[in-house]
């Protein structure tokens, strides 16, 4: 029979395994790595409908995706576009984001599994006499050891000329050159440091759900068992 065990811990691991899945995956896919530096309306384009001059837009790069501003035509509207720049995984601009997107993507392969089965850890605690939390605690911590190594070879790819078209000529390894970090690369930080917490947090989480009060209550044959 199946106990349903909610402890505060346990339900707060579960929100940050699945919090910190969504962070990495979102950064992931995102193109706001780099900001561009700003590029303003040629004299060759069409003005802004307003009549007044264009506002500088600042192109934006990600691992794998861009936006760029389209230059517009008459009675066309300039407009973002955002997207993929690379086809297939060999046109990553360089080596080193190839080897990012590498190792970005086993870790959050790994935290999406474990967010998956946080979600049934309130009903099963353990596999085959392992704590379900001490091995989603472990994964984390793997997790989050390939999220770093991604986070550490990204800077060393400035230098490639993708990033040199966007950042200037002074882009190169760890220096981005006229460009500014984006959200994307903050949000993967975070979550690396949150996946570290979630996997100390998930010792507390076992500890609370085989407390001494929570197997009295298994033993007074209640399937529902809230605790603080």
């Amino acid at each position: 029979m199946c106990h349903v065990i909610v402890t505060c811990r346990s339900m707060l691991w579960t929100l940050l395994s699945i919090v910190v899945a969504f962070a990495e995956l979102i950064a992931f896919m995102s193109a706001d790595w780099l900001i561009g530096k700003a590029k303003t309306r040629g004299g060759a384009e069409p003005e802004e409908p307003s009549g007044g001059p264009a506002e500088p837009h600042h192109p934006t790069l990600g691992i794998y995706a861009r936006c760029i501003r389209n230059p517009g035509v008459q009675h066309v509207p300039r407009e973002t576009l955002c997207g993929p720049y690379a086809e297939n995984f060999g046109e990553i601009a360089s080596g080193f984001w190839q080897a990012t997107a590498i190792f970005l993507a086993m870790g959050i392969f790994i935290l999406c599994m474990v967010a998956l089965v946080s979600v049934f850890t309130m009903c099963v605690q353990s596999i085959m006499k392992k704590s379900i939390f001490n091995v989603c605690g472990l994964l984390q911590g793997i997790a989050g050891l390939f999220l770093i190594l991604g986070l550490i070879l990204y800077p060393a790819g400035w230098g490639c000329q993708k990033a040199i078209s966007y950042c200037g000529h002074y882009a190169s390894a760890y220096k981005p050159g006229d460009c500014s970090l984006g959200w994307a690369f903050y949000t993967a930080i975070g979550g690396t440091v949150l996946t570290f917490i979630c996997a100390i947090f998930s010792a507390q989480a076992e500890i609370a759900t085989s407390s001494d009060k929570v197997q009295e209550e298994i033993e007074e044959g209640k399937n529902l068992i809230c605790l603080l």
